[in-house]
This record gives C-alpha cells, sequence and structure tokens, in this order.
C-alpha cells in the first residue's frame, strides 16, 4: 500500500536553497561537531582528515547521488522507492529507515545534553579549568535520573515542532535559520580559537601528516564518520530526494551538499583542536572532548562564557538539524505506507523515540551502568553499534548493489542527467564506485564490524 496521502499532505520543497539547506542541514549534525574533532584528535589530526576527505569523493559523493537519484526517480520514501523498481527489495528501505530512527533515540538525549550546558555556559557554572572537576560534572549530570529525561523531552519537543510544520513550513523554514546561523557563529569561534597564543600546535596537527599513524581503525572509523555525517544509509536523502521535482540538477547537489558537510567538519575540528593545544588539554579526550575539555578550554579563554555560549547554540543548531532528518525519514515512511496524517504521524513517532530513548539515558546512572547488551555495551552503546556500525553500512551496501547490478547503473544515471540533459562528466568513475567501490569497501567495512562482536 502505497501513496494513500495528497500531495499536500506529503508536501514538497519551495525552493532548491530551501532543499540544499535542509540537505546540509541533516548532514551538518553531531558527527560534525562533536565526533569529528574527537576522531581527529584520538586517530592523528592530519592522517584521519586526509583518510576522511579520501573516503567523501570515492563513496560519499557516489552513495549521496545514488540516494538522491532513487527519492526522485520514484517520489517516495526509502520503502517506496525500492519497491517502485524491484517490489522484492523493498525491505533495504526499511533497514535505512530503522537505522535513521534508531539513531534519532539516542541522538536526542545527547541533544538534550547539549540544551543543559547552553544552560550552565549562560548561567557561568563552567568557571574552572580542572579537567577531573569538569568531568565530574558531567557524570554526575548524566548519571542522574530525572534531568537529563526533561532536557531529552526538550530536544525531541523542539525536534516534533519543526516536523510537524512540514516540509516547506518545517523543514525548510527552521533549515534557512538556523543554517546561516550555524556558520556565523562557527566562523566567530574559529577565529577565536586559532588566534590564541599556542594555537600553532593544534593547527600543524591538523595540517601535517603522521603516517605512522595511519591503519585500519583509521580507515574504518573515517568510513562510519562519512556515512553517519551525510546521513548515508539512513533513508534520509532518499526522502529529501523524494520531494525534489524533475528540473533539479542532482550531481551539482551531491557535489554542493558533502562540501557544505565537509566545511562544518573542517571548521569544527578548527574551532576545538587548536584552542585544546593552545590551553594544555588533550586532544585525543574522546567523546569528553565536547562535555568535559571544551568547557575547561571556554574558562581559561578571554570572554570564555560568551564563545561558550555561542560555541554550545552553533551545536544545537546542528543537532537539530538532523534530528529533524531522522524524524522525518520515519514521518515519511508512515505517510507514504500507512496513510497516516503528517500531525499524528509526527506526535506518534516522537513519543515512541523518547520512550525508546530512556534507556540510553538512564544508561549512564549508577542503576544501569552496569546492564550490559551488545558485546559488553551499555543500553546506549549497544544501539549506537547496532545503527552506526551495522545497520548504516548493510544499507549502504545493499543500496550499491541493487543499483550497481539490479536496477543498472545505465538507468540510474538517466534519471541522475535528466534524461540526459544534463552534463556529468564523472558518470563513469559514479558506475565503477558503484558497482565496485563502494560494495567492496562498505563490505569490508560491515564484516569488519560484524567480527568485532566476537
Amino acid at each position: 500500500m502505497s501513496n494513500l496521502n495528497s500531495t499536500d499532505e506529503r508536501g514538497s520543497w519551495g525552493s532548491r536553497v530551501g532543499f540544499l539547506l535542509a540537505a546540509a542541514g541533516s548532514a551538518i549534525g553531531l558527527g560534525n561537531v562533536w565526533k569529528f574533532p574527537y576522531l581527529c584528535g584520538e586517530y592523528g589530526g592530519a592522517v584521519f582528515i586526509f583518510t576522511y576527505i579520501a573516503i567523501l569523493v570515492l563513496v560519499g559523493f557516489t552513495i549521496m547521488l545514488t540516494e538522491l537519484i532513487l527519492g526522485r526517480h520514484s517520489h517516495q520514501g526509502p520503502v517506496g522507492a525500492y519497491r517502485a523498481i524491484k517490489k522484492r527489495w523493498s525491505w533495504v528501505g526499511i533497514i535505512g529507515i530503522l537505522a535513521s530512527y534508531l539513531i534519532l533515540t539516542y541522538y536526542s538525549v545527547i541533544g538534550g545534553w547539549i540544551i543543559k550546558y547552553i544552560v550552565s555556559a549562560f548561567t557561568g557554572n563552567f568557571n574552572t579549568t580542572d579537567i577531573d572537576a569538569l568531568g565530574n560534572i558531567f557524570t554526575t549530570f548524566i548519571g542522574r535520573p530525572f534531568e537529563p529525561l526533561i532536557y531529552h523531552a526538550i530536544f525531541i519537543t523542539l525536534t516534533l515542532g519543526i516536523v510537524m510544520g512540514g516540509i516547506q513550513g518545517g523543514i525548510e523554514k527552521a533549515s534557512k535559520m538556523m543554517m546561516p546561523a550555524l556558520f556565523i557563529i562557527l566562523f566567530v569561534v574559529v577565529i577565536r580559537a586559532v588566534t590564541l597564543p599556542g594555537a600553532s600546535a593544534g593547527l600543524e596537527y591538523m595540517l601535517k601528516p603522521d603516517w605512522s599513524k595511519f591503519g585500519i581503525k583509521v580507515i574504518i572509523a573515517a568510513l562510519v564518520q562519512v556515512f553517519f555525517s551525510l546521513s548515508l544509509g539512513m533513508g534520509v536523502i532518499i526522502t529529501y530526494g523524494s520531494y525534489l521535482d524533475k528540473n533539479e540538477k542532482l550531481t551539482t547537489s551531491s557535489v554542493q551538499i558533502p562540501l557544505m558537510d565537509s566545511a562544518a567538519a573542517l571548521l569544527s575540528a578548527f574551532a576545538v583542536l587548536p584552542a585544546v593545544f593552545a590551553l594544555g588539554y588533550n586532544p585525543s579526550a574522546g567523546p569528553g572532548l565536547l562535555f568535559i575539555t571544551l568547557p575547561g578550554v571556554f574558562a581559561k579563554m578571554p570572554m570564555g562564557s560568551l564563545f561558550g555560549s555561542m560555541f554550545f547554540i552553533f551545536v544545537l543548531f546542528a543537532a537539530l538539524s538532523s534530528s529533524i532528518s531522522l524524524l522525518e525519514a520515519a514521518v515519511t515512511y508512515c505517510v507514504d505506507e500507512h496513510g497516516w496524517k503528517r500531525k499524528n504521524a509526527t506526535i506518534v513517532l516522537a513519543a515512541v523515540a523518547f520512550l525508546i530513548g530512556v534507556p540510553s539515558s538512564l544508561a549512564n546512572g549508577p542503576l544501569f551502568s552496569e546492564i550490559t547488551f551488545i558485546n559488553g555495551m551499555n543500553f546506549f552503546d549497544s544501539i549506537s553499534f547496532l545503527a552506526e556500525n551495522l545497520l548504516l553500512p548493510l544499507s549502504a551496501f545493499m543500496l550499491s548493489i541493487f543499483v550497481g547490478w539490479v536496477w543498472g547503473t545505465d538507468k540510474a544515471l538517466k534519471e541522475a542527467t535528466n534524461n540526459g540533459t544534463v552534463k556529468f562528466g564523472l558518470a563513469g568513475m559514479w558506475a565503477f564506485s558503484i558497482k565496485y567501490l563502494a560494495p567492496i569497501g562498505i563490505g569490508f567495512i560491515l564484516i569488519q564490524n560484524i567480527i568485532a562482536l566476537f
């Protein structure tokens, strides 16, 4: 059952700029401002950056264009997009939707932490440079049973409100406001960070590669980051592509979106790592870099309360621009496949996402942290591993097999080039990548992730 709803219920983009900002907003999220800087810190700075860029060019662009092709070709969400070409392959679309929805459940928990830190930055609660003290503040907060849930609820409610407004009135309108503000704030923080005394050490770390640190772990981390950051394998890009008209130049959009995403990731690293080096902190602090190390950085920095507040507002905009796309993929599924009204689908799915996120929030507390699931991990880490390390690469692997070998690159390229009216000089490279490079590379990483379970 599909297309039970009117076109008005489903919606469409009001402008090309609105689509690009929304798609870039989906890509620019916590993967850029939270994960990318700390992965740079963990995996050798420039080594990770160059590996990330190589995978972005070879695989990220390929999958991005392929998902846009599927979405526009069918004007349906992920399930309908596969079914429109080969009915028996519709299950692949469900994998992507499941991945994005599971990510939303714990993404909202982290989004709640960000709101808490905006409040704390404004009220001057981070006035210490003692990392141990800051670490205690963070672990005490996330270990509480109720306060993190309140912020989790606030974040999911903000997401719900935007998605309920529809494509033009909600997602597009919010993206046009948040994305320019995001980059303006980010530029201000970057300028402050790179002009700190001692920031040159951080810049050298990011720009001068030490290839002795290169290895399979760097490749896996970079590939997972590309997929998580660009919202690939989640059904999100297929969903956004389904709202496009036939005149949109997909080949151009599939370059512009990763470029904006990469710019945000690199700028985030420039905003974080030079300041961390300049003020004498550890660049490989891992996930705690955002919530433990950076408050110490801002406490040391002149006018740190102001820049700290600005930075966490920037992070909130980035998180919201992605969370609305994660919810939208599931909402579109219910609208397309089951005839739900957008309002009802949004409310129900947001409420269920909040409830599934409750164990992820409680996983950091004293009563639940010892309860383990996948490979000894707590609920939060288990859901994250399942979605990011298994479902996303599986979804992208099956996408490349489907388009490269089942549907066929010739038919896909007709859609990509608007039936031959749009020049695409990289057609040969894209076809080779979707048939060979993408499935081999993604399949290898997927196998590595499965082996890691045992």
